[in-house]
């Protein structure tokens, strides 16, 4: 309350401005800095994985192009380069891991013959790479291949059918063979192998009619073969052999297996 001059009550006084709120608090400008810093990093981040993608997809075309011209592929092999950055393995000449998978590869026999691996898939370890990928050896390797029931026929020989027997045959590794002689109709089961890293065998188990003189010895001559596959990729050694339904399934394993080069 307010008086005049003569110390009687007067008008109040009128209200002034209100206060002025309390400033905000000054944000700090290394809380920014660090914001822009980690922005920048993530950016810079995302163009090196970009750029190492990139530079992933053209090895592997230019990897599977050498395969393919090596190996004499009618198909362009896949091939996966395994590990992260690609960028450094490649400066170290040396990449962790590759997948490799042909399909189609015939292979030349050392009787002239030709065995047709209808699938054969690859996990190839510490990769030893030239800057242009004009060469590729693997310390060691281990994979699979494959060989239809088809294939098997052809390498068999004309007039020979190589095919399943059922499953208790498989588990001992037979198959069924047929074909005809001297206007005969012949089957007979045979047992499947795998030998010398190289080379598959088979033979007749028990020939109908073989106490007849010199049946079981033509018989045979038709039945029982061996296909050695000369035109792996150097270092790879087939090994166990497994019937399936489908076909035969062998196991392959290596050590500085030559690729391309």
């Amino acid at each position: 309350m307010t008086y005049a001059a003569d110390g009687r009550p007067g008008a109040p006084a009128p209200a002034g401005p209100p206060p002025a709120p309390p400033a905000p608090p000054r944000r700090r400008k290394r809380g920014r800095g660090l914001k822009i810093t980690a922005v920048v990093l993530v950016v810079l981040g995302g163009l090196f994985t970009a750029a190492d993608r990139l530079a992933v997809d053209f090895a592997e075309s230019e990897a599977a192009e050498k395969i393919k011209s090596k190996q004499g592929l009618d198909i362009t092999p896949e091939v996966s380069i395994k590990g992260f950055p690609f960028l450094t393995q490649v400066a170290g000449k040396e990449l962790d891991e590759v997948e490799v998978s042909l399909d189609g590869m015939t292979s030349s026999t050392s009787d002239g013959r030709q065995v047709k691996v209808t699938e054969l898939s690859a996990t190839l370890h510490q990769v030893r790479v030239s800057s242009d990928f004009s060469s590729a050896t693997a310390d060691r390797a281990s994979g699979k291949a494959h060989i239809s029931y088809a294939d098997l026929s052809a390498a068999a020989g004309p007039g020979i059918k190589v095919s399943y027997a059922g499953k208790s045959a498989a588990d001992r590794n037979q198959v069924k063979i047929t074909g005809s002689l001297l206007g005969l109709n012949v089957s007979a089961r045979g047992t499947i192998a795998v030998a010398d890293g190289n080379t598959i065998r088979v033979r007749a188990d028990k020939i109908p009619g073989s106490s007849l003189p010199g049946w079981e010895e033509k018989v045979r001559k038709r039945t029982d073969w061996e296909r050695t596959i000369n035109d792996m990729p150097a270092g790879l050694k087939l090994s166990d052999a497994k019937i399936t339904p489908d076909g035969m399934d062998i196991t392959v394993t290596g050590t500085d297996v030559n690729l391309a080069g």
